[in-house]
């Protein structure tokens, strides 16, 4: 059935459920950060303080991910992802009262500042277990021979809230203002924790419960980097997300060599996500589990070529379908990731395993744009692009000469094991 339905994963009542969670949450997040970003723009006109708001999340997460991890494998999941719901929730109905009138009034710039960034840094706390939490539940609520079915739709999911809830922020600001864009998001997060409640409790896997911290860490770490298959998958992901964050250069494109302003920038921006969304409900349709290590190299090796294609035209329209191709071939390297990670990863050590991936794929994504400012910086914007593309194939070429088994890695056989369990 996993293997031939493109609904596979859809059938079961509790995924469903599991869906416009994942939904809500993600349309809201990603909804307040934009908004975030407007408003701290708005009180200081300085982009030194937007480039803090990333930095007081991603600090926070990446110092609690393996803690957060440990603490994953060892509760209940439904409940614990309703509880992070609820901390979230503090944190928008936080961002919702400091914009009303009495508090704009009267409080100081500085105290609206630090007010913003303790509760972002807080947001950074918990998005360390957002992950782990997520990523366990669904292996509790579908069977594991419709895994990768899974995968594609909590992948296109994730995808799809995020474009979306972008691009509702910059509208809803115009039509609403900040203040009641943060109450919708306020009631996003409380329809998602009351929806969270129609998915049943689920049993407690790991069967070392009380470890000591330490050793569980220890244990998750080394899991990770033993796995070629996951560490080989993980490793791409970075160095192509390290090395080939051209997006974080859009508006230097936009601006200064494309000249085609505000409406331009929205579009490249917009194309690598229609890509990687596109490319995520076909790949419900086509198998991706035979010949899966040739595929990620193939869908890596396709990534850096559109990045490289990207820095060096000078023609709005090509660069935007090489940022098209880009999310496409994103797109497929994600489903794929998801999916050996799913297969390969221990129903009790799924917390953890998640938890390293975040470290990975969290950290790159910061320091990735920070990489491509320091390039353009030193190299110039079109350069520097260029050049994170052609690292990202440099990557991809050496991965394959010097890991065979990664090359030659199925996942058919773990397939057929879970349909037989």
């Amino acid at each position: 059935m996993s293997k031939k339905d493109p609904y596979a994963a859809l059938r079961y009542k509790e995924f469903n459920i599991f869906l416009i969670v994942r939904f809500a949450l993600v349309f809201g997040w990603s909804m307040q950060f934009i908004i975030i970003e407007w408003q701290v723009y708005a009180l200081t006109k300085d982009p030194l303080y937007i480039g803090l708001i990333g930095l007081m999340e991603i600090i926070p997460a990446l110092s609690m991910a393996l803690f957060a991890g440990h603490i994953v494998d060892q509760k209940e999941k439904r409940n614990l992802l309703a509880f992070c719901i609820a901390a979230f929730s503090l944190i928008s109905f936080g961002l919702f009262w400091l914009t009303t009138p009495a508090v704009t009034s009267t409080w100081s710039l500085n105290s609206m500042l630090y007010s913003i960034y303790a509760l972002v840094f807080f947001g950074g706390l918990l998005r360390s277990f957002f992950g782990p939490s997520i990523f366990s539940i669904v292996a509790l609520i579908v069977p594991k021979k419709v895994y990768p079915n899974a995968a594609t739709w909590n992948s296109s999911t994730w995808q799809m809230a995020r474009v979306l809830g972008v691009a509702f922020a910059g509208f809803s600001i115009g039509w609403i203002g900040v203040h009641w864009s943060l109450c919708i998001i306020f009631g996003l997060v409380l329809f998602s924790l009351l929806v969270l409640f129609q998915i049943e409790k689920k049993p407690i896997l790991n069967p070392k419960i009380g470890e000591p911290v330490m050793q569980s860490l220890k244990e998750g770490v080394n899991f990770v980097f033993k796995s070629k298959a996951i560490l080989g998958a993980l490793t791409l992901d970075m160095i192509s997300v390290l090395f080939g964050g051209a997006i974080a250069l859009a508006a230097v494109f936009a601006t200064d060599i494309l000249k085609v302003g505000p409406q331009g920038f929205g579009i490249l921006v917009a194309a690598p996500n229609v890509g990687s969304f596109l490319t995520m409900l076909v790949t419900a349709y086509i198998p991706i589990v035979k010949k899966a290590g040739v595929k990620l190299l193939i869908a890596v090796f396709g990534f850096g070529i559109s990045i490289i294609a990207f820095g060096l035209s000078s023609t709005f329209w090509i660069s935007v379908l090489a940022l098209f191709f880009s999310g496409v071939t994103d797109g497929v390297s994600m489903v794929i990731r998801q999916t050996i990670l799913q297969l390969k990863t221990p129903d009790n050590m799924r917390g953890r395993v998640s938890s390293v991936n975040s470290m990975f794929v969290g950290s790159s994504n910061e320091l990735g744009a920070f990489e491509s400012g320091l390039t353009a910086k030193l190299m110039g914007a079109a350069t520097a692009v260029v050049f994170g593309g052609t690292m990202t194939l440099i990557t991809v070429i050496t991965t394959a000469l010097v890991s065979p088994s990664f090359r030659q890695l199925d996942l058919t056989e773990d397939m057929e094991e879970n349909e037989a369990s």
